[in-house]
């Protein structure tokens, strides 16, 4: 990668998983009664077409990886499972109570901390506890994240038993140093193990998630950890850029110096190794960080223009309305995002009092859902086009013109009405969505609230 071009767009900016980011959400016009008006619209909208998604969000991890932003509960105590369980089947059946016909449900997306933290025989009821009030889409893909050292057998045979064909294990790195550092003890032979079973039971689809950048990380580390993948060959992959943000995660991401972490050129050069490995080896880019082979449900959906992108991460289909269950979980109607309280004693306590435990969120304006629609473009399809009336608006020659510089710099092209990330542009993808981002534009932050670009 051209140092000089990294140098200059390293720059704190958002992933985008939603638009507006949450940082910019503006919560004095939200409330609950607005996220429950569109919630009812876009499932009137919605349900009997394309169905729609559950997250549901599963907290509990027995150790901290030092790496990790997810909202966790960190315990040894698995009595916590029945308590959590009953309360999510609560919030689900208050949702179901809002609507007059019964859900029709096309994804459900199991994310955690650990979801197989939770027994086998609780997964199921989980799982079945959700269909009392609700039926199956006919095309439904259901996904859940399995941790390698403590997904059994029983797990993945229960879970495919109950509909699954998709599971993620995150693997991150296989050096013993960098294992140390990001306290996550996890020999290739666990991840072996698992992902040869899941494909043994019938998955269709196994990814890995890893990450560059992580601390004490070199060129040899990620070499060999691309190596042993490429030995187990799933599916797709997730090769995902470490976010060092400890003025967010407090102490979790302080186990280690800040010169420890590689940055900048050495880390990129991380990436760009790793990449190159994984083309040689047929898996394709398929949006920001994410790869897969040609059979992939997420390659497929890719070439056919139907990649999606979600607060759930890449998916090959997309329901307008997505609700997520459990504690900091966020549902997103298309309209309105609503975001569930991040305390997991709140959560119990609104359940307990029949109330649904969102605490905050965001009612989308029409420049939102413009804005929006563009990012979701340029993240899913590498390009964006404004040439119909309705993806038009007004501040777009001041963006064209803030995109110049890009597009001196060959990473970007423009047609008539229309816009391409070139090969060159595609590691800067956040850099060109931000000039698209009215919001952060107009309100650029007096302190780092985002981890860096590249």
């Amino acid at each position: 990668m051209n140092t000089i071009l990294l140098q200059k767009y390293n720059v704190p900016g958002p992933r985008y998983t939603s638009y507006p980011t949450v940082p910019y959400w503006e919560e004095t016009n939200f409330n609950l009664d607005i996220w429950i008006e569109t919630f009812k619209k876009a499932f009137k909208e919605s349900n009997s077409t394309e169905g729609i998604s559950l997250y549901i969000h599963l907290p509990f991890c027995e150790s901290l990886c030092t790496f990790c932003g997810c909202n966790k509960r960190i315990t040894k105590n698995h009595t916590a499972e029945n308590p959590y369980i009953n309360a999510v089947l609560k919030e689900w059946n208050l949702y179901c109570e809002i609507v007059a016909e019964k859900p029709i449900i096309k994804e459900i997306h199991l994310g955690g901390g650990t979801p197989t933290f939770f027994s086998p025989e609780n997964l199921e009821i989980l799982i079945n506890g959700l269909f009392i009030n609700a039926e199956k889409a006919y095309n439904y893909e259901f996904s859940f994240e399995g941790h390698p050292n403590n997904t059994s057998k029983e797990h993945l045979q229960k879970l495919y038993d109950l509909g699954f064909r998709r599971v993620s294990f995150g693997v991150q790195d296989y050096s013993d140093k960098v294992q140390k550092a990001i306290h996550r003890n996890q020999p290739f032979i666990n991840v072996a193990k698992v992902t040869l079973w899941a494909r043994e039971i019938g998955f269709t689809s196994i990814g890995h998630d890893l990450i560059f950048g992580l601390p004490f990380q070199e060129i040899k580390d990620v070499v060999d950890t691309i190596e042993k993948t490429k030995s187990l060959q799933p599916d797709r992959l997730a090769f995902y850029s470490y976010a060092h943000v400890p003025w967010i995660k407090g102490n979790g991401q302080r186990g280690f110096k800040e010169d420890d972490i590689p940055k900048d050129h050495e880390k990129r050069l991380l990436y760009e190794i790793g990449k190159k490995s994984l083309f040689e080896n047929e898996y394709y880019e398929i949006g920001m960080d994410h790869f897969a082979l040609k059979n992939d449900s997420l390659y497929i959906a890719f070439k056919s223009g139907n990649l999606h992108r979600n607060f759930m991460g890449y998916s090959s289909s997309k329901t307008q309305l997505m609700i997520g269950l459990g504690v900091s979980s966020i549902s997103d109607s298309w309209y309105s995002f609503a975001q569930n309280t991040k305390s997991l004693e709140e959560y119990y306590e609104l359940l307990n009092s029949n109330k649904l435990p969102v605490y905050r969120g965001h009612l989308l304006n029409f420049e939102d859902l413009i804005i929006r629609k563009h990012i979701l473009n340029m993240m899913c399809k590498f390009k964006t086009s404004w040439a119909n009336s309705e993806d038009y608006f007004d501040e777009i020659q001041c963006v064209l013109e803030d995109l110049e510089e890009m597009k001196n710099d060959g990473l970007i092209k423009f047609g008539t009405n229309e816009l391409t990330i070139t090969e060159a542009g595609k590691p800067f993808i956040r850099n060109i969505c931000m000039a698209f981002d009215l919001r952060l534009k107009r309100n650029s932050p007096n302190t780092q609230m985002f981890s860096m670009t590249v």
